[in-house]
């Protein structure tokens, strides 16, 4: 599908995947749309995919842990355009690693609320704004977490392992009608990930690709467009993308120094 001038909406688009795809959007004519809670940052993404050469670049304020801030979301959107060409849903995140005896209510809420709940809040008030027939693309970001348990991330799994079921459901639900859905699921990717679920401890997060190389987030922007670039009559359902040092969730070549 040819994407220029094609209208793109990004959640979570403030940093790490959700900006990497602005701005390779951006670089190829989209119009940008883009949702997250830190406007100052969305504010500065919407400047750099412009740079990049978008056809527009705009963007508000989006917590999708809210079903008041996604329904205001939409109503914005619908005074910005009549459609919605692709919808990334990109926003989530883990918090904390630790075991179920030990685990948090607040980060267990916190990543139910966004990873799962927030799939399902944006879907459903974005999809009147998807066209019909036209090769549109519904595209989730989950994790290899879905696929594989860890410890110390059982609700984060559980959370992508649902999103995996989600994507599976509303492709069979909207068959039919022309509109793709698919699921990218990346291993190890360094951005604000790790810092995030240690909740700023810049020494844990680092540890987490020490010794090996891991995605960027432009490794996985780019994935996303080769995704929902392709013909209309061709669906990619799911992509797991992992750095050649991840052969799974527990074995990672790590160098020494």
């Amino acid at each position: 599908m040819q994407l220029r001038q094609k209208w793109i909406v990004i959640t979570g688009a403030s940093s790490g995947f959700g900006a990497a795809a602005a701005k390779a959007f951006g670089a190829l004519g989209c119009h940008v749309i883009l949702g997250a809670r830190r406007v100052d940052r969305l504010e500065s993404v919407a400047a750099e995919a412009t740079s990049a050469g978008a056809a527009s670049a705009q963007f508000h304020d989006l917590d999708v842990a809210s079903t008041a801030s996604v329904e205001a979301f939409a109503a914005w959107l619908k005074s910005v355009t009549t459609v919605v060409d692709v919808l990334i849903n990109n926003a989530g995140g883990a918090h904390g690693l630790d075991a179920v005896a030990t685990g948090k209510d607040a980060d267990w809420e916190a990543m139910v609320q966004s990873n799962f709940l927030g799939l399902l809040r944006v879907t459903r008030a974005l999809l009147p704004l998807i066209p019909k027939d036209a090769g549109a693309y519904i595209l989730n970001l989950g994790s290899v977490a879905g696929h594989a348990a860890y410890e110390g991330a059982a609700v984060y799994c559980g959370v992508k392992a649902a999103e995996r079921s989600i994507t599976q459901s509303l492709r069979l639900e909207l068959n039919g009608t022309g509109i793709r859905v698919g699921s990218l699921d990346p291993g190890l990717a360094e951005t604000e990930f790790a810092l995030v679920r240690f909740k700023g401890d810049s020494s844990r997060a680092s540890n987490v690709y020490a010794g090996m190389t891991p995605l960027s987030a432009e490794d996985i922007a780019e994935t996303m467009i080769w995704m929902v670039s392709r013909p209309a009559h061709v669906c990619i359902d799911e992509v797991i993308i992992k750095p050649t040092d991840q052969a799974a969730i527990h074995k990672v070549y790590r160098r020494t120094v």
